[in-house]
C-alpha cells in the first residue's frame, strides 16, 4: 500500500485521509522520528501504512504545521532548461545532457513557509521533486525507479540577478537564499501516483496562473536524471532531485515576485504548496 511520508516539528509522520500518525510511535521507536532517517527504511513505509485504519491519529492536519517532508538532505540536486517550452521562452538551446547545479540544503523549507524575497528579480519555479531512498551507484536507467522513496512538489525559486552576474553563472547560490526551496507537503509513494511519469504540474502567483504543464514534457524523465547522476556521484537516501520547471517564469517579461505575493504550486497525485513572499 503506497504511503504519504510528511514532517511535524521535526519527527516523520504518515499521512492517512486527514489522520497524522507519527512513525516513532507506530514502530515503539525502532522507526524515527527523524524524516530522513525514515527515509532510509521507506520500503516498511508501505506496510505500516496498511494498518493505519486501526491506529488512532497522533492529530488531524488541520491542527499541526507541516515542515520540508525530508529536512537535512545531504545533496539537493537542481536540473537546469528541462522542458522544451522553458527552453524557448529564455532562447536557450536543448541540453545535450542533464544540466545540473547545487541547491544548498538551507533553503530547503516546508511547504506553508514564506519566501523571504532578497532581490527584485526573484522568480518562482514549479518543479517535480524526487527523494531518493536507496543508497545508489551506477543505476541503470531501467532499475531508476526502484532507488526512488517518492516524489514530491517544489519550488526552485531563484535569483535572477545573481544567477547571471558575472561572466559565469551563478546558479546554485542564486537558488540557495534561505528559504528558496519550499517543498512538500508530503512525500508520495510512486504507486500512489496516476501516472508517474505523466502529472500535471502548475503555478500561480495571486491566482494568476502562471506555469501550466505536464512532467510528461520533461526533456530528461526521472529515470534519465538518476541514471545521469548515479553514474558520476553516489546517491544517497534523503537526496532530493529539483527535476526542472515548465515555461511561464517571470524572467522572460520580467515579472518577479514581490513582498506579499502569494505562489500556488500544485502537482497531480501529491498536492500543493501556498508560499507567501515576505
Amino acid at each position: 500500500m503506497g504511503f504519504r511520508l510528511a514532517n511535524v516539528d521535526g519527527r516523520a509522520v504518515l499521512i492517512d485521509g486527514e489522520s497524522v500518525h507519527d512513525v516513532a510511535a507506530l514502530t515503539d521507536g525502532e522507526l524515527g522520528p527523524d524524516p530522513l532517517d525514515v527515509v532510509t527504511h521507506h520500503a516498511r513505509l508501505h506496510d505500516l501504512t496498511a494498518g493505519l485504519a486501526k491506529v488512532r491519529p497522533t492529530a488531524q492536519i488541520a491542527e499541526v504545521n507541516l515542515g520540508p517532508p525530508v529536512p537535512n538532505s545531504r545533496s539537493v540536486f537542481g536540473i537546469g532548461i528541462n522542458y522544451r517550452g522553458h527552453a524557448a521562452e529564455t532562447g536557450a538551446a536543448l541540453p545535450e545532457a542533464p544540466l545540473v547545479f547545487a541547491k544548498f540544503p538551507n533553503c530547503i523549507v516546508g511547504p506553508t513557509a514564506d519566501i523571504a524575497i532578497a532581490s527584485d528579480t526573484t522568480d518562482y519555479e514549479a518543479e517535480l521533486v524526487v527523494v531518493i531512498g536507496t543508497t545508489a551507484r551506477d543505476v541503470s536507467r531501467s532499475d531508476a525507479w526502484n532507488v526512488v522513496a517518492g516524489l514530491t512538489a517544489g519550488q526552485d525559486v531563484s535569483n535572477r540577478r545573481l544567477q547571471n552576474a558575472g561572466e559565469r553563472p551563478q546558479f546554485s547560490l542564486a537558488k540557495s537564499h534561505d528559504t528558496y526551496g519550499p517543498t512538500g507537503p508530503w512525500v508520495v509513494s510512486p504507486d500512489l501516483l496516476p501516472d508517474r511519469d505523466a502529472l500535471a504540474i502548475r503555478c500561480e502567483v495571486n491566482g494568476d496562473v502562471r506555469q501550466d504543464d505536464t512532467t510528461a514534457n520533461l526533456i530528461f524523465s526521472v529515470a534519465d536524471l538518476v541514471a545521469y547522476l548515479s553514474a558520476n556521484l553516489t546517491l544517497q537516501p534523503g537526496d532530493l532531485i529539483f527535476t526542472g520547471t515548465p515555461s511561464g517564469v517571470g524572467f522572460p517579461t520580467g515579472n518577479f515576485l514581490k513582498p506579499g505575493d502569494v505562489v500556488r504550486t500544485s502537482i497531480e497525485g501529491i498536492g500543493e504548496l501556498v508560499n507567501h513572499c515576505s
